[in-house]
């Protein structure tokens, strides 16, 4: 009788999915997923009906449609068919829908933001944002079904011995995200309500499901899969030098930026980059205009170079103040709304840190991507400028507007942008992602930010840790990682964040977490109030390992850097209580404290690091036994 209920229900679940095809999971001979705890979560996958809904909700009948899942290993293809007679227009594609995903609901997690300004955490029944900016309640993205969303990534500590990694390894039209609660969990991707015809088909974005012992483990297979999709593209070497804006702002000027340049040259001559950020320009939108009030950009990039250092400048590709000559002149070139007039984007979401409300630049258009295309090419060939930060990424693929291309995502409005973008760059460019949507920039710039603008305090230093760790296994694999500026000075230009009484132990605590990204390492705080011995750490830094830390679960306490020969291992206390932590030690070898080159010695197994301090950290390195630190 059991066996006849069974077979029922898959009858059941396929004709709910709209005949949706899915090989089993006894069918593959190179599935990964080995423990038995992963083993039923797979099988409650492969038996789950997708369900597609309309922007108001309401389910598309499955009459209309077919849905054909294949899993490859551990990889999910899925094509979407309109088989009906008439268009439909899918919103929510949701190709698993578990009513009780099994899992613990104490279970803690590890889920991207759409945007880089956000990430959650907490644990499957008690969701916690990570940073200050979450996607629904700043940036107003609406949840699926009402519930905590992540996009493109879920990774859970299902027990403290394995990891269940949720993804999507692709992000060419759509964008996957994945809704959950203490017993809910449903896997879906954003199809916007675009319209399908009849006879249309769609290839939707590739979902993983691996499990492991060990985060960054499974970190790296996951990497793997996204850049069999999406191509890295990385620098020959990890990005070093200076940026304005976290000791000036836009308040900026050429003599200032000569006077910090002299200071540079003579004390930490090993900086390569030095960035000139938000203040050069006369008005959001227009980046090769000139701007009285800072002087002759052309002249402070002349400068750069003389001292031996290469420039470096900031760019806000997509955005534009209504005062802008770009937005006067071109008003067809921005993303409508539903009105036909440039949309402002304070109406549907966040409308800008400075100079706002901005309007966005519409990618899909032929115009602004030859804008696009002339700006960056007359930078790099005019100006002799190969390393552009690039900001406000995220509003290239703003919710609710209409674009040129009406077929048109806004994750492909966004891509066809930076695509444009790119043709003005070359081989040697440094292209860095900040405030973009992380998963729809995968393959589109040669580094990314990984966390929130720094401040100058304790709980700014711990929340942008969680934010970097989180996001190291990213670094080198899929581009390299930009844990934002190193600081070291207290002096801070932002009123709305003057700096608390900063500790010793909390100054290094930064600095270890930068260091353990392995990635881009700027500094910004004015080179006058540098001392001898901020230069000496900072030349320290100025080394970067070039690989992300691994952690083993999302308490990263202690994460390991393997360099073959060296080692590096990251200790971090959290807590507000001194802490034993033990350190397995992966190699043999001679051990010393990194920051003040203390000699441990010989150390095999285990290292105990006793009675770490609170809001402390130690970074240990280790090299062959057999040879002299």
């Amino acid at each position: 009788m059991k066996t006849i209920k069974f077979l029922c229900f898959v009858f059941i679940t396929l004709i709910i999915a709209g005949c949706s095809n899915t090989k089993s999971i006894k069918e593959q001979n190179d599935v990964v997923n080995t423990s038995p705890k992963a083993i039923k979560f797979r099988e409650l996958l492969e038996n789950s009906p997708s369900v597609i809904e309309d922007k108001e909700g309401k389910i598309i009948d499955a009459k209309n449609y077919t849905i054909q899942r294949t899993w490859e290993g551990n990889v999910c293809k899925t094509v979407l068919k309109n088989t009906g007679n008439e268009n439909i227009f899918p919103k929510e594609v949701i190709l698993f829908s578990l009513n009780k995903h099994g899992i613990n609901p104490n279970s803690p997690v590890y889920g991207e933001g759409f945007q880089m300004l956000h990430q959650n955490g907490g644990t499957l029944g008690q969701h916690k944002n990570i940073g200050s900016n979450a996607d629904k309640s700043h940036y107003k993205l609406k949840e699926l079904r009402n519930l905590p969303t992540v996009y493109g990534l879920l990774n859970i500590n299902v027990d403290e011995e394995e990891n269940f990694m949720l993804g999507f390894t692709s992000c060419k039209k759509f964008i996957g995200r994945i809704a959950y609660n203490h017993e809910q969990m449903h896997v879906a991707i954003d199809a916007e309500g675009l319209k399908l015809a009849p006879g249309e088909s769609w290839t939707l974005e590739d979902f993983i499901f691996i499990d492991g012992e060990n985060q960054g483990d499974l970190y790296d297979q996951m990497s793997d899969e996204i850049v069999k999709n999406h191509p890295a593209m990385k620098s020959e070497t990890m990005p070093i030098g200076w940026c304005s804006w976290y000791c000036y702002k836009e308040d900026i000027t050429d003599e200032i930026m000569m006077k910090n340049l002299d200071i540079f040259a003579k004390k930490v001559p090993e900086m390569e980059y030095i960035q000139l950020d938000d203040g050069y320009q006369p008005y959001m939108g227009d980046w090769l205009d000139p701007n009285p009030a800072y002087g002759d950009v052309r002249k402070t990039i002349d400068g750069i170079a003389a001292k031996g250092f290469k420039p470096a400048i900031w760019v806000a590709p997509f955005i534009a103040q209504k005062e802008s000559r770009v937005f006067k002149e071109h008003p067809d070139w921005f993303v409508k709304g539903k009105d036909g007039k440039p949309l402002n984007s304070k109406t549907v979401t966040f409308g800008g840190w400075r100079e706002g409300p901005w309007y966005c630049l519409d990618g899909t258009h032929p115009e602004v991507q030859k804008h696009f295309t002339h700006i960056f090419k007359t930078m790099r060939e005019e100006w002799g400028v190969n390393y552009f930060k690039l900001d406000a990424n995220y509003w290239g693929a703003i919710q609710e507007g209409v674009f040129y291309v009406k077929s048109a995502t806004r994750i492909e409005a966004y891509r066809r942008g930076m695509e444009a973008i790119l043709k003005g760059c070359d081989e040697n460019s440094v292209v860095l992602g900040c405030n973009a949507p992380i998963w729809p920039s995968f393959g589109l710039v040669s580094a990314q930010r990984t966390s929130a603008d720094i401040n100058r305090k304790w709980a700014n230093f711990r929340k942008l840790a969680i934010q970097n760790l989180s996001r190291c296994w990213q670094n080198e694999k899929i581009w390299d990682a930009d844990p934002d500026c190193i600081v070291q000075v207290a002096d801070s230009p932002f009123k709305s964040a003057k700096p608390t009484e900063i500790t010793k132990e909390e100054w290094f605590f930064h600095l270890t977490s930068i260091h353990a990204v392995g990635g881009f390492a700027l500094s910004s705080d004015k080179a006058e109030l540098m001392t001898d011995e901020d230069f000496r750490i900072l030349k320290k830094l100025f080394k970067p390992t070039g690989k992300g830390a691994k952690f083993k679960n999302t308490k990263l306490e202690v994460g390991v850097t393997d360099l073959g020969d060296t080692q590096y291992y990251y200790v971090f206390n959290w807590t507000e209580e001194p802490i034993d932590i033990d350190v397995d030690i992966i190699k043999k070898g001679n051990l010393k404290d990194f920051w003040t080159e203390e000699e441990i010695g010989t150390v095999e197994g285990k290292y105990s690091v006793k009675q770490l301090k609170p809001h402390a950290a130690k970074l240990l390195v280790a090299t062959n036994a057999k040879k002299a630190i």
